[in-house]
């Protein structure tokens, strides 16, 4: 028989719904028949893309050994960490304080009020080296609960209290604007110091993209001109897309290399990995004009449209790592594949030019990777380098069709709020960059679905969905993200009514999130469960930090709408993270990308023209085109009667009007604007200044007009 996880909105759960374990949702039936049997709680937390998370599963929850020991002597609870964020941060931060590290499958030991007493991360079933075999544990577990009690409860109350404490407020400081100037050159200086200058990207081996220390690096470059902080993103872009953790079949990326050249992934895909690393792509295009991050983009972006989106428009949370019980398999290929696909010859140069051999380099099979330029292996095949390429572009396409054929890893179809808003603001900054229309389009798709599909009965914005089901009040990055993914929609499509959707959400964060006592958000609302701890949510993690993304929101919503208290309420969150940007910058990168916009420059571009339409303007003078990291972007046509107009831009469009029927470009900063530009020439020549940093972005202002 099923158990509790049977009929879940998570497919995470759903999966473990015939184990022999009785596993129970995490809830109040659990809690109390842990108090009523006075048994200790065994949670473990993992997500649907999770490849160790099933290798748990599959030794130890379908052991009936195991599953006994735990029916007999533990309340069990499993939990989607995708689903339930707050659940985990509580108890990730209970296993950091525990082992010195944390990760999933989680595995934790609760008192039955929900206090944890001892945790790790996978555990084998059986003792494996130093490693504990989970059977063992659960024994000695049981045996310190009956007969050692005082010392379990002890160590649950000392763990909460850490849990309590909020140590990031303790060591913050009271750090002003004025003393934060010097932290954007100093996170650049700590990214070079850890930065493979062989490889790309930072630190060994295993090596996860990081995309927001990208983004800061490419600010940084604009800022300084610093040739360095440009060169670290290059060349980790540049060796991330030539390694096996790109797909170069199907496009996207995979979760992280387990080597440092990153060839060997773990193959699991997210959402939000592709999100973030197209938008890197697509920015380092604008700063470079070099294709190849171009096309890497639209891959990934293609990647995401095919096998990611909703038939509704949102987009789904991840693939697995597993298909047909084996890792990477349905990724992989041996050259006898090649051949039966694309015959002797296309398919020996396909194995050549993708280090595609008899050894294998993962399980006997290849993972497809450009371990050298086209232009070698062209040159040693004696044949014209536009033919190779090409000829591998078609061959490509062909061995995807054969893919498609294959057994897919398994797609956890939840809609989750904050991804699809990270999803939401790459397609829309990429579909005005590269004028891409069908990315506007899908953007807007998404963002009309998370209005008609993530609300509940009184219009309160929802966590996830799945299969026709949305549940949970949404958490911190969900507001924020989405506020980021719209006002990025608005300023690709200068559709007004989505500046009114984000300042809804951003409201909502500055009402029910913001801690008004040390600044910074916390990751959840009054309407959420009360945990034993109420976090605020200040460091990045796979995605920007909670706290990051309103701070982003509201610095961009307060230039546009002329809003001060978001601009307070922004500036007192990157106050508050103050000392992790001093000491650990690599763990707040996206809020040093807020820094750098409050730092300033960051210029209010308003673009007014009397006839033809948003592309005779905005397209031709390449604002959209350019790489102008800090910047805010409205556009009006006044020629045009309009479809709706924002009262939340009136401020900014106040006093703006054309002379002599020429385009206008006002540049901005604090509401204060320079002498209008006018002419589509003078405006073409003033954002090239900006992009390359002259003279005009980087000047005070004029008079207010």
């Amino acid at each position: 028989m099923p158990n509790r996880l049977v009929d879940s909105l998570s497919p995470y759960l759903a999966q473990h719904a015939d184990n022999p374990v009785n596993w129970f949702p995490w809830g109040e039936e659990a809690f109390a028949k842990a108090g009523k049997e006075d048994k200790p709680i065994f949670l473990s937390i993992g997500y649907a893309a999770c490849h160790w998370c099933h290798v748990m599963e599959h030794e130890s929850f379908t052991n009936d050994r195991i599953a006994a020991i735990l029916n007999d002597h533990f309340v069990s609870i499993k939990v989607d960490r995708e689903e339930r964020p707050d659940v985990d941060a509580v108890y990730m931060e209970a296993v950091q304080a525990m082992t010195g590290s944390g990760g999933w499958p989680m595995s934790v030991f609760l008192t039955p009020d929900r206090k944890p007493f001892y945790g790790g991360t996978y555990f084998p079933p059986q003792r494996r080296g130093p490693m504990p075999g989970f059977e063992e544990l659960l024994l000695a577990v049981h045996d310190a609960w009956k007969n050692r009690r005082a010392d379990a409860e002890q160590q649950a109350r000392s763990l909460t209290a850490v849990l309590q404490a909020d140590n990031v407020a303790a060591t913050a400081g009271t750090a002003g604007l004025s003393d934060l100037k010097s932290l954007v050159d100093s996170a650049a200086e700590s990214l070079a110091r850890s930065f493979d200058s062989v490889w790309g990207g930072f630190g060994g081996a295993p090596k996860f993209p990081r995309p927001s220390d990208f983004g800061l690096l490419l600010r940084h470059w604009h800022r300084t001109g610093s040739r360095r902080s440009l060169e670290m993103v290059t060349t980790s872009l540049n060796h991330m897309a030539d390694g096996g953790i790109y797909d170069h079949v199907g496009g996207g990326f995979h979760r992280y290399s387990t080597d440092r050249q990153w060839l060997v992934p773990h193959f699991e895909k997210m959402l939000y990995d592709n999100a973030q690393l197209a938008r890197a792509y697509v920015e380092t295009w604008q700063v470079t004009a070099e294709d190849r991050y171009r096309r890497v983009a639209e891959e990934t972006l293609g990647y995401v449209l095919r096998d990611m989106r909703h038939p509704d428009g949102g987009f789904f949370s991840s693939e697995d790592a597993d298909s047909e019980g084996e890792e990477g398999l349905f990724y992989t290929w041996t050259p006898d594949e090649l051949v039966a696909v694309l015959g002797r010859e296309q398919g020996d140069t396909f194995a050549q030019a993708y280090g595609i051999t008899e050894q294998g380099n993962f399980e006997g099979r290849s993972i497809a990777h450009l371990h050298r330029p086209l232009a070698a292996t062209a040159e040693e095949l004696g044949r014209d380098l536009a033919e190779v390429v090409q000829e591998l572009e078609e061959n490509r396409t062909r061995l995807l069709a054969t893919r498609e054929k294959r057994i897919r890893p398994l797609r956890d179809e939840k809609v989750l709020v904050g991804w699809n808003g990270l999803m939401i603001d790459t397609l829309a900054f990429a579909g005005a960059s590269l004028q891409r229309e069908q990315y506007m389009e899908a953007a807007i798709a998404a963002a009309e679905y998370v209005e008609r599909l993530l609300r509940d009965g009184e219009g309160r914005l929802l966590h996830c969905r799945r299969d026709r089901r949305a549940s949970h009040p949404a958490y911190l990055e969900d507001h924020a993200a989405l506020a980021c993914g719209l006002v990025s929609l608005y300023e690709a499509t200068f559709d007004e009514r989505w500046i009114d959707r984000a300042i809804v959400e951003a409201d909502c964060l500055v009402a029910e999130f913001f801690d008004s006592d040390r600044g910074g958000f916390f990751s959840t609302s009054h309407r959420h469960e009360a945990l034993i701890a109420r976090k605020r949510d200040l460091l990045d993690n796979a995605i920007p930090s909670g706290s990051s993304l309103a701070a982003t929101a509201l610095l961009k919503l307060g230039s546009l709408c002329g809003r001060g208290d978001y601009l307070a309420a922004a500036e007192e969150t990157i106050e508050a993270t103050a000392a992790v940007m001093q000491r650990a910058p690599q763990a707040a990168s996206h809020m040093l990308i807020a820094l750098d916009f409050l730092l300033g420059p960051s210029p209010e571009i308003v673009l007014l023209e009397g006839a033809g339409s948003q592309p005779s303007l905005v397209q031709a003078c390449g604002v959209h085109r350019r790489f102008l990291g800090n910047r805010v972007l409205a556009y009006r046509c006044l020629s045009e009667p309009p479809d709706y107009r924002s009262d939340n831009l009136e401020d900014l469009f106040r006093g703006k009007t054309l002379q002599n029927g020429e385009a206008q470009m006002f540049v901005c900063r604090g509401g204060v604007c320079r002498e209008p530009i006018a002419g589509q020439h003078a405006i073409d020549q003033a954002v090239f200044d900006m992009a390359h940093r002259k003279s005009l972005i980087l000047s005070a202002p004029g008079a207010a007009r």
